[in-house]
């Protein structure tokens, strides 16, 4: 079975857009395949302060239209369609999109992760503006304010830490009597004077009648007790759901928390399968970071179908 393309690579945030960039540089025509927009959870950074180069704020949506302009500049092809599975026959792989099934001899995954909400009211219609997945992206925009943490996992208290830097008014709320994170992440958030701890503490609702938040609403689990809490962000961490699934048939070696493990190279355990970005096991979920795992998958997967060729023409 011969190979369509070179390289397909799947998602368009800033993972698949740095790799597609990449890859093209490399000659290898890399086709990009994205389901919904080109930008991934840039689209909802209201503004990007953080990404190297850019010294004054830019709007995310803006950020990565330059981001898809670029990788198309240098030879990209983007296709808008839905991936259902990748598989792979005969030392190629085959990807089931909704407009038929594609064949390449590499596979970069950029899928990314997805917050898992509160589903409360409030939530979707003040995200980025006020409701956020991300204390290093937003918390210096809140930087002096009464702010609110949900969650009781390791990333609720490092970014509740975060926060602290910022502000000596951080209210975290856990809907459990203990933290679930690790017990010196735990200890050491309970310490922190710049944090409130309440437990057994349920969000019910996410209030901004101006376009932003202003307050929340709580109740105490134990007792029944409801009350509001003026805030001026909310910051969510109850977890991610790692996108994973449309190569869910190929057996890749994943972590705990059902993200793909890689090693440098950012290599799954399934040769010519490569992954990058927030589906990826790593240490730290930024877009610099993203980008820059991207670069690295691509850089790896021109070198693992440079070997496949040379091994073909021998």
């Amino acid at each position: 079975m011969e190979a369509e393309r070179d390289l397909i690579i799947i998602g368009a945030g800033a993972a698949g857009l740095a790799a597609a960039q990449y890859a093209a540089r490399a000659n290898l025509a890399p086709l990009l395949l994205e389901e919904m927009a080109s930008g991934g959870q840039a689209l909802i950074i209201d503004n990007l302060e953080n990404y190297p180069g850019f010294a004054e704020p830019i709007p995310g949506t803006e950020f990565a239209q330059r981001f898809e302009e670029q990788a198309v500049r240098f030879g990209t092809e983007i296709r808008y369609t839905g991936v259902q599975s990748v598989g792979a026959r005969d030392g190629v792989f085959t990807v089931q999109t909704d407009e038929g099934v594609l064949t390449s001899l590499a596979v970069i995954l950029a899928t990314g992760a997805k917050h898992r909400t509160l589903d409360v009211p409030g939530e979707k219609e003040l995200t980025g503006r006020g409701v956020s997945y991300c204390a290093t992206c937003d918390g210096p925009f809140f930087k002096g304010q009464r702010m609110l943490v949900v969650g009781g996992g390791d990333a609720a208290c490092d970014e509740a830490a975060f926060l602290a830097h910022l502000t000596d008014q951080v209210l975290l709320v856990h809907r459990r009597d203990r933290f679930r994170a690790q017990r010196a992440l735990a200890e050491r958030t309970l310490r922190n004077p710049h944090i409130q701890v309440r437990f057994n503490t349920v969000l019910k609702e996410i209030r901004g009648p101006a376009g932003k938040v202003q307050e929340v609403a709580l109740a105490d689990s134990s007792t029944g007790r409801a009350y509001t809490e003026a805030v001026a962000a909310v910051f969510v961490f109850v977890g991610s759901v790692p996108q994973t699934q449309v190569v869910a048939g190929l057996g890749a070696r994943l972590d705990e928390g059902g993200y793909l493990v890689t090693d440098q190279r950012m290599q799954t355990s399934v040769k010519g399968l490569f992954a990058a970005g927030d589906v990826r096991a790593t240490a730290f979920r930024q877009l610099v970071v993203a980008a820059g795992e991207g670069a690295v998958a691509a850089h790896a997967a021109a070198q693992y179908i440079e070997e496949l060729k040379g091994e073909a023409y021998r």
